[in-house]
């Protein structure tokens, strides 16, 4: 992650130039000077200074540890820290305003991707209705092909990342198309260094015949990107609530704009928007397509059919309150994972009522192993800590590598990525793991 408010800085400045004069404005003029005084500490390397107190109460947490590393600048601090605290204080200058509490200075961005994704959000959803028609048939089910299913379910889940917007800066929109369509995925699948799937769903199919009818069975998902990684998990949840293998699925979005593309409640919204008026959302030109004399295609009967029966599936999941979002601070806070059983027993408590905790993403997974620079070969289950074997959480990770860290790979397996092309090779550094090309998808049981 570049730490560079730039982004927050342009579009703040942006949405303030079209209000009317007046209090929203001036107070928007006013952030926008504090994010660029932010941009300037940044790149000065400027000592960090206390969170001012915006009235959540994760401030005092972040002061803290703010204190207990001492006098730290910019560019030399731990990188985990640095990252969170920088969106953190984003955060704090829309939270003290009074016309801008709730402004997403990167929901722009989140929608303008997922409308570059358009051929793989139809793909998909042809595939899903047809799924999803087959699965409600009286025909027996083999249980090989649901396992199969299943597998492909979470792949399509895990690839979804790969569309994480602060790797998609030089990406044109053909290359967003390679990387999500279904051959990408099948010819990902040899990437996918580590594999728990077949044991994850051995787990749920256990679970659904052990527990007695009428028993909730719950999969709670801690998330991680808007647009058409958001849609992928909405994918995932609804084939689980479909499929019987969970009766519950509980969304874990943030609780302020994160990483530039981390998932709010307000973009699950802006995602039903979408699907319920397909039509408005894909064939409406934006100001760009306006500038370039460039006409959005428009959609087929079947494509707009599909889509909403999509919106039809989720809403009513929602509406009957099988599909739940469950903001928490916690998610954003500047620490690991490692911390949840001190810090957050009441949210451990409630995630051990789950059948399942799965984590998506490269942030997700280095605050779950404690951003540690682990032997490679370490197993998962050591690598969480207090979330391993004992806790009472069956952990599920679904991550693309994007950073050095990683656990549970077979040994040399390390060796012979790095000696590959641009891999690392002699500098010893981790290079293989920070494209998103290579996958780890690591379970943990909690007995």
């Amino acid at each position: 992650m570049d730490l560079d408010p730039k982004l927050a800085i342009d579009d703040a400045y942006r949405t303030v130039g079209s209000c009317d004069a007046g209090e929203k404005q001036e107070e928007g003029k006013k952030i926008v000077a504090e994010l660029a005084a932010l941009k300037y500490e940044v790149q000065h390397d400027r000592a960090l200074t206390p969170i001012r107190d915006d009235g959540h109460p994760d401030v005092a947490g972040y002061n803290k540890e703010l204190e207990q590393l001492g006098k730290i600048t910019w560019h030399n601090a731990p990188w985990l820290f640095t990252e969170c605290y920088l969106f953190r204080r984003i955060s704090t200058s829309f939270a003290l305003s009074t016309h801008w509490k709730s402004y997403d200075v990167f929901a722009r961005q989140k929608i303008k991707t997922f409308r570059s994704s358009r051929p793989a959000v139809l793909e998909l959803a042809a595939r899903y209705k047809d799924l999803v028609t087959q699965l409600r048939s009286q025909a027996p089910h083999d249980p090989e092909a649901d396992a199969l299913l299943f597998a492909e379910m979470c792949e399509v889940c895990l690839w979804g990342n790969a569309t994480d917007l602060s790797l998609l800066t030089s990406l044109t929109y053909e290359d967003i198309q390679k990387l999500q369509g279904s051959e990408a995925r099948r010819a990902a699948e040899k990437n996918i260094l580590v594999n728990d799937l077949p044991q994850v769903f051995a787990h749920l199919r256990a679970a659904k015949k052990d527990k007695p009818a009428g028993a909730q069975r719950r999969v709670d998902i801690v998330l991680d990107n808007a647009g058409f990684e958001l849609y992928v998990d909405l994918v995932l949840a609804g084939y689980l609530l479909s499929a019987g293998l969970a009766t519950t699925v509980v969304l874990h979005p943030k609780s302020i704009p994160w990483f530039v593309s981390d998932v709010l409640p307000a973009d699950f919204a802006s995602l039903l928007t979408a699907l319920a008026d397909p039509r408005a959302f894909y064939e409406t030109p934006t100001e760009e397509d306006t500038l370039q004399g460039v006409e959005p295609p428009r959609l087929s009967e079947a494509e707009v059919e599909e889509l909403g029966f999509l919106f039809a599936e989720w809403s009513r999941f929602h509406a009957e309150g099988q599909l739940v979002l469950r903001p928490n601070r916690v998610w954003t806070g500047p620490g690991s994972f490692w911390r949840l059983p001190g810090e957050a027993e009441g949210l451990v408590e409630d995630l051990r009522e789950g059948e399942l905790v799965v984590f998506k993403g490269d942030l997700n997974y280095r605050k779950l192993v404690g951003d540690v620079a682990w032997d490679p070969t370490t197993p998962f289950a050591d690598a969480i800590g207090p979330l391993g074997p004992g806790s009472g959480l069956n952990v599920l990770a679904l991550r693309t590598c994007k950073a050095d860290v990683v656990v549970g790979l077979k040994p040399g397996e390390d060796e012979k990525l790095k000696a590959m092309e641009d891999g690392g090779g002699e500098s010893g550094a981790r290079k293989w793991a920070w494209n998103g090309k290579w996958a780890v998808v690591s379970f943990s049981k909690g007995t």
